[in-house]
């Protein structure tokens, strides 16, 4: 998505990394005894990252850091009240106090059943050793705190009563030993299907995709997070969201971790506080699932019918898709690195959470954001010739992979791509392959046009018709929705898996001239926007200051105040286009991006009823 730029939470990213140096040189009496002085070591503040062993002052007490983590600020991980970081003691040299004991436990975990049909109780046992001895067994569930056994044979259970808790579950075993060592065992995985009960139906959309991207930076300055989709009443109404976005290292594999484009914090690290939490609960620091996934697996909870897919690349950071397409082993690679972290949930360890299976049960699917193959996308992409097949191959690959997971875990894992609107684009791709491949192919029919042409002339970004009086040139001056639908068409996409694109935020200029009310007008700039130049959310929008004026060949609205000039979507120009979607036979709506709408939902919920 050309609106999916990272650069507006770059700032929090660099805050949150800051380093701190180990405790200060230790202080000796007359006589040469080492002597604990809390002085000359460093004192606990949050912020900085901690390393395993290091010592810190806190109340005038010194404690030492069982496990490297980052004391990001708000979450109070203090060493007083966090025992599974901190212990009480140590010297102030740096060095962790000799403990005799570096042996981590072992431990597996084994649930039974792994499937429930009618209420019942799952049961789960842990096998824990340890060259000392086994302090206590730790149960998780969804990366939560489910309960603790102190003495074997180390046992927990659950249990269900209602199809409203119906979903896949991800349970783990944490097993301690007396020196504070841990090892977390791999996951065992649930699946809950009981009939009737108290299930939420599913959306009304007549089968028709209602699917909505969720970007990892709105939690920063937005201030947009995945509880926001519950409150506002989005949630009921989606069928899908696309979670954006995962990233794709120049070494061709998926990370969470990779410096300067991941945002693990973000992903699952981050404590949401109980007021900020999907389902009012507070994330604790065992838990080995924290941040938006944890976040999306509790809304799915509330919404079992609903469906979250990892989007990979954007318009950011599709760089290094073409190398990673380039041949057979490389796009085994990617997909086998893509499946392992976000299917099989395979996080890295990283601030007290992820571990094997900690993500299980996230996401349900992969939706392929390359921006654009074997085209220009942004600045610096690598664009080859070969990429139209290699895309095809890449998307063939992902989907033999998932199939193959499938036929083991008995799921049907959903595959989707992010494609252009532009004609000289689509031409790039094989769009008949493509389409028997995927389950959407979701159309970005926004960004047809916009002030990076600062001058002008004014125009609507996302029509859903051409104009016979466009001043536009060559195939712009013919960019639509229904453009771009009809060479989907006629180059052999299946006309149930086209999703129309639909923008929640608004494009304009300034300095517009004020004839014809702003429309097909020369401009000075990119209007002003909050968080970038010449772009703006629909919930400010919908507030501006101007006239709104309708055209009735384009299906498009635009707003104008005597300068600015604004070109979005509001209900109206919604319901037309679902009405649109309905009569063509498309298979639904996807929208960029949540955090545009209001507090309301009105836009969702306008594509909701237009799909009914």
């Amino acid at each position: 998505m050309f609106y999916g730029s990272r650069h507006a939470y770059a700032l929090g990213l660099v805050m949150l990394t800051l380093g701190l140096s180990a405790c200060g040189q230790e202080a000796a009496s007359t006589s040469g005894a080492r002597l604990q002085v809390a002085a000359v070591c460093t004192s606990w503040t949050e912020g900085p990252t901690y390393t395993v062993g290091q010592v810190v002052t806190y109340q005038g007490l010194t404690y030492t850091a069982l496990q490297t983590h980052t004391a990001h600020p708000g979450t109070n991980w203090n060493p007083k009240d966090t025992p599974s970081l901190w212990k009480q003691g140590g010297t102030c040299d740096g060095a962790p106090p000799p403990s005799g004991d570096t042996t981590a436990p072992s431990v597996s975990l084994s649930a039974s059943p792994s499937s429930l049909s009618a209420a019942g109780t799952v049961t789960l046992s842990a096998s824990a050793s340890d060259n000392v001895g086994v302090s206590k067994v730790e149960f998780y569930k969804n990366g939560a705190l489910l309960s603790t056994d102190t003495s074997a044979p180390y046992n927990a259970s659950d249990t269900f009563s209602s199809g409203a808790q119906n979903g896949t579950y991800s349970y783990t075993a944490k097993a301690f030993d007396a020196a504070g060592n841990t090892k977390t065992s791999a996951a065992a995985s649930v699946t809950v299907n009981i009939s009737g009960g108290t299930t939420p139906p599913p959306p009304s959309t007549n089968g028709l995709k209602h699917v909505a991207y969720f970007v990892q930076w709105g939690i920063y300055g937005r201030g947009y997070n995945v509880k926001n989709i519950d409150t506002s009443g989005s949630a009921a109404g989606l069928t899908h969201i696309n979670y954006a976005f995962g990233t794709v290292t120049p070494g061709g594999e998926c990370s969470v971790t990779y410096g300067g484009q991941s945002d693990s914090f973000a992903d699952y690290t981050k404590a949401f506080d109980a007021a900020t939490s999907v389902d009012g609960v507070a994330d604790t620091w065992s838990q080995t699932l924290r941040g938006n996934f944890n976040q999306l697996k509790k809304l799915k909870a509330r919404h079992p019918n609903l469906k979250v897919m990892i989007s990979l690349g954007g318009w950011t950071w599709s760089k290094y898709f073409s190398d990673a397409a380039l041949t057979s082993a490389s796009r085994q690679k990617l997909v086998s690195s893509c499946i392992d972290l976000y299917i099989k949930g395979n996080l890295p360890s990283t601030d007290g959470a992820g571990g094997p299976g900690s993500g299980l049960g996230v996401f349900d699917g992969i939706d392929i954001d390359w921006e654009y193959p074997a085209s220009e996308g942004n600045p610096g992409n690598i664009v080859r010739p070969e990429d139209t097949q290699n895309f095809t191959l890449l998307l063939q690959e992902f989907r033999r992979q998932l199939d193959a997971l499938g036929s083991q875990t008995g799921k049907r894992y959903w595959l989707s791509a992010a494609l252009p609107a532009a004609p000289s684009k689509i031409a790039k791709l094989e769009v008949s392959k493509i389409s028997g491949v995927l389950d959407m192919l979701n159309l970005m029919t926004y960004d047809f046009r916009g002030a990076w042409n600062a001058t002008g002339p004014t125009n609507f970004q996302s029509n859903l018709f051409p104009h016979p009086n466009d001043p536009g040139t060559g195939e712009e001056k013919n960019f639509s929705v229904d453009n771009a639908v009809s060479t989907y068409l006629q180059r052999g996409a299946s006309a149930s898996k086209l999703v129309v694109g639909i923008p929640f935020y608004g494009r304009g200029w300034t300095g517009v001239r004020n004839a014809n009310n702003g429309l097909y007008q020369s401009a000075t700039g990119p209007a002003r926007g909050t968080y970038e130049a010449g772009i703006e959310d629909y919930k400010v929008l919908k507030n501006a200051p101007g006239s709104v004026f309708r055209d009735a060949t384009t299906k498009q609205i635009w707003k104008f105040d005597g300068s600015t000039f604004w070109s979005y979507d509001d209900p109206q120009v919604i319901a037309d286009k679902t009405a649109y979607i309905k009569q063509k036979g498309l298979g639904g709506a996807m929208v960029w991006s949540l955090d545009g709408d209001d507090a309301s939902g009105t836009l969702s919920k306008a594509i909701g009823n237009g799909l009914r």
